[in-house]
């Protein structure tokens, strides 16, 4: 329990080490700007769209189980919305937060491992990597989340099960987006990134949890993309030897 409230606490640590870090404040700024205005396209289309659309397929339903369903529904389109801002804002801002990580690791580790330097081909092998790794998250996705949404057919239980699920499945990609500047610079393989994930838990599901829960929170996720790419090195920097370029551990 105590490693689950300290995954917990991360994004309250990263913000008393933003503030003690001025070095580091222009590469929060700029994807900050960024998300707010995709974040203003989303929520002024996809949310009013979707609450329209849950009105709409409750309209028949009896009142206790309809006030109960739309709560689920709606709290499952804010992690939605908040899933698609997390796609958006760290592909828009990806430049900002990889040197964000490189200094975050300066700072606390004294060494970091860098990428290669940006040749063409080097920038078309990070572009393909990247690809990848956004199309393997996609079919981690569907290939547990659609047994998930079938729990729905289950009247009640089934409901609340499935809920359950697409949580945990939502706190997982949680990880691997927050934790993946630190993980893809050592170049690991997306299995690798999910042991990193599952070494450390209970702390990284504490993590997810409230990384997921701050991204899902309409105006406050525009916010807080920058503040979790930082927890998410920060972790890493905690909970990872140091390993110098003699291949040495310290």
């Amino acid at each position: 329990m105590q490693a689950f409230l300290d995954g917990l606490s991360f994004p309250l640590r990263t913000i008393r080490f933003i503030g003690s870090q001025p070095m580091l404040w222009r590469y929060i700024v700029i994807p900050i700007a960024l998300n707010i205005l995709v974040g203003f396209v989303l929520y002024a289309t996809l949310l009013w769209a979707g609450v329209r659309a849950i009105e709409a397929l409750l309209a028949d339903w009896p009142t206790w189980i309809a006030w109960f369903v739309r709560v689920l529904l709606i709290v499952a389109l804010f992690i939605g919305l908040g899933y698609i801002l997390v796609r958006f804002g760290v592909v828009i801002g990806s430049p900002f937060y990889g040197r964000l990580s490189e200094l975050i690791e300066e700072r606390l580790h004294g060494v970091t491992k860098t990428t290669s330097p940006p040749y063409p081909a080097s920038i078309a092998y990070d572009l393909l990597r990247a690809l990848l790794f956004e199309l393997k998250k996609l079919i981690f996705l569907l290939a547990l989340g659609t047994p998930a949404l079938l729990l729905n057919v289950l009247p009640g239980v089934g409901t609340m099960l499935g809920t359950a699920a697409w949580i945990a499945i939502a706190v997982t990609i949680t990880c691997l987006d927050f934790f993946d500047p630190p993980l893809e610079r050592r170049r690991l393989s997306f299995r690798a990134k999910l042991g990193f994930i599952r070494r450390h838990l209970p702390a990284s599901a504490g993590f997810g949890l409230i990384c997921l829960g701050l991204v899902s929170v309409p105006f406050l996720n525009l916010l807080a993309v920058p503040v979790c790419i930082t927890a998410g090195t920060l972790f890493f920097c905690e909970r990872s030897p140091v390993y110098l370029d003699d291949g040495t551990m310290r």
